[in-house]
């Protein structure tokens, strides 16, 4: 059976991150090969160092939020991740050890590995990989006897963030990739214009090659607690007028919000020794079953918008800049639902987009075409 790696940002406790690495190596393993998920992180920095980089960003950045640049020690680190590690050794077991070094990439090499698969999520964006041309294979480029493609590649943006140098260096790279393919439509622009690859295919995120019911079974078999309310919130980064548009819709439609998130957020707040149980992240399959428990949802997430498809959830999607509008733009009009992207929420502005209901059987269409078109180019392209 052909060995399949799959190189993605590293697996923490983002939920969207944990669930698009488990939906890809799902799928490739349903197509007859077997995956394994290369668990690539960044070198181990001298503690003093990064005190020093974190105080040189804040005087550069003039930040006021100090919460956000404090050191949480390993054992904090572990209580907090205590669920999503149980999750990533439960349902993705297929993680290689960790690798940090790019000795350590060199030396997949000798695992008999015949394709490597670059995807999802932002992996191709500066600022989160941790060695952006490992994300490319340049450790493989002399390698003859391996196929080489992306799948759902993102840049997360429009614009592009690659210095002269990189951009020179990914374009050589790229040009040794079997075939390409990208998650938002203007990523195909940006590897045409700039990488030289006009054969470049848009395609679904990973977490929908999966459908609904394969996502059900998961959380019926973990026996997962039901919901403690019906309007889902899963607002990433919180504001007075996002938490006001949530009370306001919650009396609109009379629903209880609830949430599947930490009690405390390590940007909001400082984390000690006595109060970190508060700041642990729950299980992911809690955090899928709160969309399967939802009447609707409001979401400043990326993911928190795929799955609310998937879910046929009616929601509201909370644009977030910050975060990469380019990922949301390219999700809502894969599917015609452009008008749920919502800039500046109030019930006044959006009362009669939130009384519209959405035409789920054209959505579920148009993921059946997407998926199926997605499922192809996976196989054919690995069983090159």
């Amino acid at each position: 059976m052909k060995k399949v790696a799959i190189l993605t940002q590293p697996l923490h406790d983002n939920y969207g991150g944990l669930l698009q690495a488990y939906a890809l190596k799902t799928t490739i393993r349903s197509l007859g090969f077997n995956p394994i998920i290369v668990n690539r992180q960044a070198a181990k920095v001298n503690p003093i160092r990064r005190r020093l980089s974190k105080l040189k960003s804040f005087i550069l950045n003039r930040q006021v939020n100090t919460s956000s640049k404090q050191i949480v020690t390993e054992d904090q680190k572990l209580l907090i991740s205590e669920n999503t590690i149980v999750f990533r050794s439960r349902y993705i077991p297929e993680l290689t050890s960790l690798i940090n070094t790019q000795r350590g990439m060199r030396e997949l090499l000798n695992e008999g590995i015949g394709a490597y698969v670059v995807g999802s999520d932002q992996c191709w964006r500066p600022r989160y990989s941790p060695f952006m041309p490992n994300y490319f294979l340049d450790f493989v480029k002399n390698a003859n006897d391996v196929t080489r493609i992306s799948y759902a590649a993102s840049f997360g943006v429009d614009k592009w963030e690659f210095t002269e140098k990189q951009t020179k260096e990914f374009k050589r790279l790229l040009a040794m990739f079997d075939a390409v393919s990208v998650r938002e439509d203007d990523g195909v622009d940006l590897v045409r214009e700039y990488l030289g690859r006009s054969d470049a295919l848009h395609v679904i995120d990973p977490t929908m090659l999966l459908g609904a019911e394969a996502y059900r079974t998961l959380t019926e078999k973990a026996q997962v607690k039901s919901s403690t309310g019906n309007l889902k919130v899963y607002i990433l980064d919180r504001s007075a007028q996002s938490d006001n548009f949530v009370q306001e819709l919650s009396d609109y439609f009379a629903l209880k919000p609830f949430e599947v998130m930490p009690e405390k957020r390590l940007v909001e707040e400082e984390v000690t020794d006595e109060n970190v149980e508060l700041f642990k992240y729950p299980c992911p399959t809690q955090w899928l079953k709160g969309f399967q428990d939802a009447e609707f949802v409001v979401t400043d997430s990326f993911h928190g918008t795929v799955f609310s498809i998937l879910n046929n959830k009616p929601f509201i999607a909370l644009g977030n800049e910050r975060r990469g509008m380019s990922r949301f733009t390219s999700l809502l009009k894969m599917f015609d639902l452009q008008d749920r992207l919502v800039l500046n929420p109030s019930l006044e502005r959006t009362k009669s987009l939130i009384d519209r209901d959405i035409d789920w059987l054209r959505v579920n269409s148009i993921l059946d075409r997407e998926r199926a078109k997605a499922l192809n180019y996976l196989k054919e392209n690995l069983e090159r």
